[in-house]
């Protein structure tokens, strides 16, 4: 367990988890103590190579032991951030090897080493001592702004499913539609849902020349690794036939242009697009919580951007992910979960047997009506945010963040942004200074990543 020394509490505390404990003070506690320099070299697939340099306590410190776990958050955030599966570690002799046996010992090392190592990465996570890491190399690449003919956007969401049809870049059509994926165990579901969308906006259109779509999880080259919309589907049936679901879609439609990425990545698209700015960082706090990261040059990445299981809460009680058993994760911050989460700490009275959906819409109806127990849920939301910014902007060169989702919606949003500033105006002023919030308005907040989504396959 790490010392509560490095463990300081917010200035601003969230006002229903004050026990919260930023990671990015946490991590400052500790820099401020460590004088032995870490360098971390992240390995990707494609070649890709990640530098992060940190430092740890000596071994000579009372309190060296912080070591492994500091290393191991640290390592957590850089994976679930850019995605890969090999660290090498030159530093003190027993760090790799104390993070290999993290990785294989222990549930949330197995979790992490399965599903980013093995499901996506093609084998399990290595941790690897060497006196020379390999060099520093990343790949990046222009992503949609194609607005050109007739289109169909899709964005999928845990509660909904969005589509929007675009015609020479002007919205035609668009509409959402109640589903509820998560835990059904007939892939034909998702599929033929889907499908059913594509249709009803095609109807408004002369023609389709591209379809492009979004929705959590990992996709490459449009075939699924890993995506908590197909929980509920097994093994078997997720290689038959989820892995290959939106091949099965291009061909229903002769193979027109259609591709699908992660819906973090056209939340960051929509706000370059629409802002006319690059440096973005789109957060989506939806049924889980998507990120997605645009360059000053304007380009996607190779990155995960799986803002929901890296850690922003270093204290050794927090909140529980559902899915890996970690604690203080952001899908546990930044989604519908965080605020069925605090609902019972607000004071609301909402039957906690009600699904996700339902319950958010409780709070934001007594937030409409002007209840101050539901205004306590979304600062609580947005001190962590800011503090969550402050934490992600050592991993991100961000200089505008947009966030998008149903959580969000209404008078809530506004309120996340505010607090978010003054977590920021607080303890990192520099860095608010730098930085600005936007949110877009509530028609697109609702269909803006279903439009971008149309805008990502170029015409042949």
């Amino acid at each position: 367990m790490v010392d509560s020394m490095f463990l300081p509490a917010p200035k601003l505390a969230p006002v229903l988890d004050p026990g919260f404990r930023p990671a990015a003070l946490a991590r400052k506690a500790f820099a401020a103590q460590a004088t032995v320099p870490v360098r971390v070299a992240l390995e990707q697939a494609d070649g890709s190579v990640f530098h992060h340099d940190t430092s740890v306590l000596a071994d000579s410190h009372p309190k060296s032991a912080a070591n492994a776990f500091f290393l191991e958050r640290l390592c957590k955030t850089l994976l679930w951030t850019y995605g890969g599966r090999r660290l090498w570690i030159q530093g003190p002799a027993g760090l790799a090897a104390g993070l290999q046996a993290h990785y294989r010992d222990t549930a949330v090392g197995r979790f992490d080493s399965e599903i980013i190592g093995e499901r996506i990465y093609g084998g399990p996570i290595e941790a690897i001592a060497t006196a020379t890491p390999p060099a520093a190399r990343a790949t990046s690449a222009p992503l949609g702004r194609h607005l050109e003919g007739c289109r169909i956007g899709f964005d999928l969401g845990g509660s909904d499913r969005k589509v929007a049809a675009v015609q020479d870049g002007k919205v035609v059509f668009s509409e959402e539609i109640v589903w509820d994926p998560y835990f059904q165990s007939d892939p034909m579901y998702h599929l033929e849902g889907i499908q059913d969308s594509l249709r009803r906006a095609a109807a408004h259109l002369p023609r389709v020349d591209a379809i492009g779509g979004s929705a959590a999880g990992v996709y490459v080259n449009n075939r699924v690794k890993v995506a908590s919309l197909f929980r509920g589907v097994s093994k078997e049936d997720f290689a038959t036939h989820v892995q290959d679901l939106f091949l099965t879609l291009r061909q229903r439609w002769n193979g027109i242009p259609f591709d699908v990425v992660n819906d973090g990545e056209v939340t960051a698209l929509a706000a370059s697009m629409s802002l006319g700015v690059n440096s973005v960082l789109g957060v989506s706090m939806g049924t889980s919580t998507a990120g997605g990261f645009v360059t000053a040059e304007g380009n996607i990445t190779s990155w995960l951007n799986e803002l929901a299981f890296a850690p922003v809460d270093y204290r050794p009680d927090g909140p529980p992910d559902e899915w890996s058993g970690d604690r203080g994760c952001g899908v546990q911050f930044f989604s519908q979960q965080a605020v069925g989460r605090l609902i019972p700490a607000s004071g609301l009275e909402i039957a906690a047997s009600l699904p996700l959906p339902e319950r958010l819409v409780k709070v934001q109806e007594a937030m409409a009506a002007g209840d101050d127990r539901a205004a306590r849920i979304y600062r609580t939301i947005g001190t962590c945010f800011g503090y969550a910014i402050a934490h992600w902007a050592d991993f991100y060169d961000l200089r505008h963040v947009l966030i998008l989702g149903r959580v969000t919606s209404g008078a809530g949003g506004g309120m996340i942004l505010d607090e978010a500033r003054a977590a920021l105006d607080a303890e990192f002023p520099a860095l608010s200074a730098q930085v600005r919030f936007h949110m877009p308005d509530e028609k697109d907040k609702r269909h803006g990543q279903a439009i971008a989504a149309a805008s990502l396959p170029a015409l042949r």
